[in-house]
């Protein structure tokens, strides 16, 4: 799988909800982008701080652009914020193994920060001719985003926490008590929620996972996990999309 590392301009940013923001880059990167679920890792500044880049998951991508969408937690995500359009940011592109789309009835499954990852690979779904279900959890009405984008594919249902938009409870809850069928489900967001649904649904799902990167091309070991099919996967690597059959549950 081909790398590239090079500049890519921002094209565009956008405040999509609370402290969430959504960004375009344009760039011959792009084009090393060849499955959805993959990742780039973003040098913030030139300087030492941040040390580390910044893995972003992909939200979209064609052949001269790619969306990402990210939350302000802490120095890096504030210093990538506060960027400009022309501004221009060294990336690392093609990185991480993504989505394999399957025949059969698709259930999206989104948690937070973790929906973003799923909206190209919907499209590709959406392309192939495949039903789509989709069911984004969030903590609150002022976190959701991306409600009519996943709309483009079919049915949306939502879940938060307190009950402000959609249901209240958990993307399992709103699964069970819709009584959705599916033949295979693609998930990203928050690990205990990713651990919940492989014991809930431990066949035929893909998760994509976050972990924290040195590299983020698999020199440093760094974001490695245990799996039920070797010692050791890299998140980096051979993730961040994992088939269900193979997920270790944490505690």
């Amino acid at each position: 799988m081909a790398n590239f590392q090079g500049m890519m301009e921002i094209t565009k940013i956008v405040n999509i909800a609370d402290d969430v923001y959504e960004m375009t880059l344009k760039g011959d990167g792009a084009r090393y982008i060849t499955m959805p679920g993959q990742f780039i890792n973003i040098k913030i500044n030139d300087t030492l701080q941040p040390y580390l880049r910044r893995p972003m998951s992909i939200s979209d991508y064609d052949d001269e652009t790619i969306v990402i969408v990210f939350k302000v937690v802490g120095q890096g995500t504030r210093l990538l914020k506060e960027k400009k359009i022309g501004e221009k940011l060294d990336c690392l592109i093609g990185l991480g193994n993504g989505f394999e789309i399957k025949e059969g009835n698709a259930l999206l499954i989104g948690g937070g920060l973790g929906t973003p990852p799923l909206y190209n690979l919907g499209k590709k779904l959406k392309e192939r001719g495949i039903k789509i279900t989709t069911v984004l959890g969030f903590n609150t009405q002022k976190d959701v985003f991306y409600i009519d984008k996943f709309k483009e594919f079919g049915d949306v249902l939502i879940a938060t926490m307190d009950g402000s938009v959609g249901m209240k409870g958990t993307v399992i809850d709103v699964i069970e008590r819709a009584g959705l069928t599916f033949d295979h489900y693609y998930t990203c967001g928050p690990e205990p929620m990713l651990d919940a649904l492989v014991i809930h649904y431990p066949e035929h799902g893909q998760l994509s996972f976050e972990a924290r990167m040195g590299c983020g091309f698999g020199a440093c070991m760094g974001c490695s996990c245990k799996v039920k099919t070797k010692p050791y996967k890299r998140i980096c690597v051979e993730g961040p999309v994992l088939l269900s059959e193979e997920v270790i549950v944490n505690g």
